[in-house]
């Protein structure tokens, strides 16, 4: 009888109690493996959207704007002669552990300071930890525009510019200026295990690192002491799927939540489908066919001019980019204040293209290689497709192009380190500022081996108008610099600039606050689910 008692009040109690909530998992179908999850190593979007969850930096953008917000920083002034920039740190922000590191202590400047000085300094412990390349600091410009950077306090950090910096302060919001822990970067190194600083990262982040599958999938875990409070989701898997076909059949199966990248194609499917939903935001973005100009006969402007005058653009954007791209004729997307609309494009005109290889004395024919991306890119959904229909255009013209390809991190590695001749590339703006186009994507800084001028162009006027435009406050300036630097491209060509592109992504419906990021990127922070629709 008191067993019988007691069970039905336990069932009672169950009755009553509310039921345990069961663990979230959100996965996210992403287009490619990242070359790296370390924000300071990070040169693709794929691998910028993998080390995001993790980290946070001084500065950031409000969600789906370009207007800068606080972050680990919660407020900051700027000297007079704008070179001279003092942050005061959050109070009370945890870093993340792992099985190998528990943090003793919370954010400080210290923490600000070694992120900065491990790319900048090459005496620094971990300057060339794993073989580390600080590429987007280097092309960004940045060992050539830091005078000093120092602790004034636990909580205060100053940093000092050689001249100013017009895109400074956003630039700071970039994820290699991701803040990291300098606490467990001491431990590893003291260890004999530095490298494990860029493979099993430590941030302030929402989510911390779980696991990394090269090609398979990316984990993370939902971190319980994240100073704006734990993000809703408990585990975030970025599922590496890398043609749009198979993401959307995973989306359409509920074996993902988020598709990046969906093609132009499907926009209908996905929207006449009432389990998934299609967001859209004008793209922030360009699609281009990378010259090598070092390479001849493509140091000939005559040649390059030809390309140019070659390429169906139109037949492009209609087989590609179907009702989602316009057709690019700057290096600067129309959506950027200081886009020159002036500029008239070159016309569709294969007989003058003809005209002009003559003259350059190829009009007999030439072979040459074009690589094309192997991953969907909002500003290239189909890199072999493009590919094969800029190789028709120029067959009739004497010019037979090889096709090739290779895996994203290789793909991308060859074209930054100068070996291809013809390459389709692409670029979403990460900061909102034309700077971020025209002289990281152009200037002689990024013209190197590992840099993202993968034409190898180095022009001193054109390069002397955009380090200027660096160093003014004022926009009308600015301005005028960006569209002297527009027309000296157009004239000598070192890309045939081919789209813009609308920005996309599929979800099922069950998602919730996923806002579109103008900047092209996924960002999950504050992502939730609720049932899901049958």
């Amino acid at each position: 009888m008191r067993s019988t008692l007691a069970a039905l009040l336990l069932g009672l109690a169950a009755s009553v109690l509310p039921a345990p909530t069961l663990a979230k998992t959100l996965v996210f179908c992403s287009e490619g493996s990242p070359e790296t999850v370390s924000p300071p190593l990070a040169i693709t979007g794929t691998a910028m959207d993998a080390a995001r969850p993790m980290f946070n930096n001084l500065v950031e953008f409000s969600p789906g704007t370009t207007d800068l917000r606080p972050a680990l920083a919660e407020s900051w002034t700027i000297s007079p002669d704008g070179r001279e920039y003092t942050f005061k740190l959050r109070q009370g922000v945890h870093f993340h552990a792992n099985a190998d590191f528990k943090p003793t202590r919370m954010l400080n400047a210290t923490d600000v300071v070694f992120s900065f000085l491990r790319q900048w300094k090459e005496d620094n412990p971990f300057h060339d930890v794993g073989g580390s390349h600080f590429d987007y600091f280097l092309d960004m410009g940045m060992p050539d525009l830091l005078e000093m950077i120092e602790a004034v306090d636990d909580m205060t950090v100053r940093i000092r510019l050689k001249r100013p910096e017009a895109p400074f302060l956003a630039d700071l919001a970039l994820p290699f200026n991701a803040i990291l822990s300098a606490e467990y970067a001491d431990a590893m190194l003291k260890a004999g295990t530095p490298e494990k600083l860029d493979l099993a990262p430590i941030g302030t982040g929402p989510y911390k690192f779980s696991d990394f599958r090269k090609d398979v999938a990316i984990r993370y875990r939902a971190f319980d002491d994240y100073w704006r409070g734990r993000p809703a989701i408990d585990t975030l898997v970025f599922s590496i799927t890398a043609t749009p076909a198979a993401r959307l059949t995973k989306l359409k199966a509920g074996e993902c939540h988020v598709m990046a990248f969906p093609s132009p194609s499907e926009t209908g499917t996905i929207e006449n489908d009432p389990r998934l939903r299609l967001l859209k935001l004008k793209g922030f973005n360009i699609g281009y066919l990378a010259i090598n100009t070092t390479k001849p006969p493509f140091d000939d402007l005559r040649v390059r001019k030809a390309l140019n005058l070659a390429i169906d653009k139109a037949a492009i954007l209609q087989a590609i980019f179907p009702g989602t791209g316009t057709a690019a004729k700057n290096p600067l997307p129309p959506t950027l204040w200081a886009y020159n609309d002036a500029i008239e494009p070159y016309p569709y005109d294969p007989a003058e293209a003809q005209r002009l290889l003559t003259e350059a004395g190829v009009g007999g024919g030439l072979t040459t290689d074009l690589w094309y991306m192997p991953v969907s890119r909002p500003y290239n959904p189909n890199g072999r497709r493009m590919a094969e229909m800029i190789a028709a255009d120029l067959e009739p013209l004497g010019i037979r192009l090889m096709l090739k390809t290779a895996d994203w991190d290789d793909y991308r590695e060859k074209l930054q380190n100068g070996e291809s001749t013809l390459s389709l590339y692409g670029w979403t703006g990460d900061n909102g500022d034309p700077d971020n186009f025209m002289h990281t994507l152009l200037s002689c800084t990024a013209a190197r081996r590992g840099g993202n001028n993968i034409a190898r162009w180095c022009d001193p006027a054109f390069d002397d108008r955009v380090t200027r435009a660096k160093e003014v406050a004022d926009r009308e300036t600015r301005k005028r610099l960006y569209d002297e630097a527009q027309e000296i491209f157009h004239d000598q060509a070192p890309w045939v600039p081919i789209a813009h592109s609308v920005f996309l992504v599929a979800t099922r419906a069950e998602v919730e606050n996923f806002t579109m990021d103008p900047l092209g990127y996924h960002v999950f922070e504050r992502v939730d689910l609720k049932d899901p629709v049958n």
